[in-house]
């Protein structure tokens, strides 16, 4: 059974239709990489999948875990085993990292040692400040990890993670995914499954994908192997991708 399945999913934001009929799934253990230029609707599918309500399903349906969440809250996915890295995250004056850490781990039941797993994004010493207030761009995207981590969801959603990012702070953030979905244990052994948006592909020099995807004006214009994926667009750009969508 796949952990994820998008089945001809129809969104509208703020009046226009943004995706076409998108279908993607996701096994068990599973990493895909969704690639596509600006506006392709990228982002959007993130929001889809976790229930954000300024994103309209206007068609089709999103499956978790065998079950129909379409229609249920960012909440309750997220309850279900759903994180989320986000591309633009918040910035939360008055609220320090570390509280906003602890409080993740007593509602989902988990004891964590927040000093141990903060320093495994090297933000050991960022946790008493203020949720992404004056962070730099490497801070806000290890930010986002190490809230992942806290969270240790069954399905990690990581909006763009290698944007606006040195090579320094991108291998940060790679190994810790690799660490978060178990990339580093044999196939066999994994569980959790993550789908990577990313625009260039950086970030895909230190964290294996089994799966990637186009995404261009709202639909997938095809799937395959990442390296092989990746090598035609280098030669050719989106533009050629896009071509497989009349043909």
């Amino acid at each position: 059974m796949s952990l994820l399945v998008v089945n001809d999913l129809h969104v509208n934001v703020n009046g226009r239709n943004v995706l076409k009929g998108v279908n993607i799934s996701i096994g068990p253990g599973e990493v895909h990489v969704l690639l596509g230029p600006n506006g392709s609707g990228k982002t959007t599918l993130v929001n889809a999948i976790i229930g954000n309500p300024k994103v309209k399903v206007i068609r089709g349906k999103i499956y978790f875990k065998g079950r129909d969440i379409t229609d249920t809250s960012m909440y309750e996915r997220v309850r279900m085993g759903i994180g989320v890295s986000f591309q633009h995250p918040p910035r939360i004056k008055g609220v320090k990292l570390r509280d906003l850490l602890l409080n993740m781990a007593s509602k989902l039941g988990r004891e964590v040692n927040i000093e141990r797993v903060s320093s495994l994004v090297k933000m050991r010493d960022l946790i008493d400040r203020d949720v992404n207030v004056g962070f730099s761009g490497g801070e806000l995207k290890r930010s986002e990890i190490l809230q992942l981590l806290i969270q240790s969801p069954e399905l990690v959603l990581l909006d763009e993670p290698d944007s606006g990012v040195d090579v320094e702070n991108l291998i940060v953030i790679a190994n810790a995914i690799n660490e978060m979905c178990g990339l580093n244990i044999k196939p066999s052994m994994r569980s959790k499954s993550a789908l990577l948006i990313t625009h260039l592909g950086y970030i895909l020099n230190y964290v294996k994908a089994d799966r990637a995807h186009v995404l261009v004006n709202g639909r997938i214009a095809c799937s395959g192997k990442p390296n092989e994926i990746l090598e035609q667009i280098a030669k050719h750009g989106f533009e050629k991708c896009a071509e497989c969508l009349v043909k």
